[in-house]
């Protein structure tokens, strides 16, 4: 019988190894993962690699990881807004690497990687200081740039719903960066507020089929908010 369901958090992150890169949902605070960041900074693993769109809001969630010394190079799109002062400061001070995608460009990295794409060429980026160093080719009179996929060993993303095969559905804009980590990644591991029977969901409404989801916790919001608050 398939059951991907874990009993805990802490047991679903349980073997991620020092070195890993991870990629993390949510855009912003938006289907941010939070309770299984924290269940991953309780973990310790070190030296991690972070795939994300942001660089964490105040000190809550993947900022809280950074906080917590534990990533050694974050891959984003956007890593500094009004709250991110965590990565600001670790940033001046030389303490973690930044490799900064566009935004369009990250999301097809990484969709490109779930969908067995090897590269693919993009025009955006062409012409600045983000294309140094990189394939660049003319095609019907306009330039672009050769971007490579982007693969993780793990994947934390949260989701509204799932079952025991995995099988995930989301929740407005939750949904962003969820359904293609999960496809990019070995390993994806759904924090969940509920965990339906199998059938209840119907399949026309699946956003990320079971086969792209190893691991699925449930936690409810209010868990999730009582976190939150502690950390405030």
């Amino acid at each position: 019988m398939i059951n991907k369901i874990v009993a805990s958090l802490d047991a679903s992150v349980a073997d991620i190894p020092d070195g890993s890169t991870i990629m993390i949902g949510g855009f912003g605070t938006a289907g941010m993962p939070s309770a299984l960041v924290d269940a991953l900074i309780r973990q310790g693993a070190r030296d991690l690699t972070i795939v994300g769109n942001n660089a964490g809001n105040a000190e809550i969630g993947l900022a809280a990881l950074l906080k917590a010394r534990r990533a050694r190079k974050i891959i984003c799109s956007f890593p500094r807004q009004t709250d991110s002062y965590v990565f600001d400061a670790l940033y001046r001070a030389g303490d973690i690497e930044l490799e900064l995608v566009p935004q369009g460009n990250l999301a097809e990295r990484i969709r490109a990687a779930g969908a067995g794409i090897g590269a693919f060429f993009t025009p955006t980026g062409y012409g600045t200081p983000l294309a140094e160093g990189k394939e660049t080719r003319l095609i019907d009179g306009r330039n672009y740039v050769l971007e490579y996929p982007l693969h993780a060993d793990y994947a934390l993303i949260k989701a509204d719903r799932g079952d025991r095969w995995g099988n995930l559905v989301y929740r407005k804009t939750a949904r962003n960066f969820g359904p293609i980590m999960a496809s990019a990644a070995r390993c994806s591991i759904a924090q969940v507020r509920e965990v339906v029977p199998l059938g209840a969901l119907d399949p026309e409404i699946i956003v990320t089929p079971g086969i792209f989801v190893q691991r699925v916790v449930a936690i409810r919001d209010d868990a999730v908010r009582a976190v939150a608050g502690a950390a405030a």
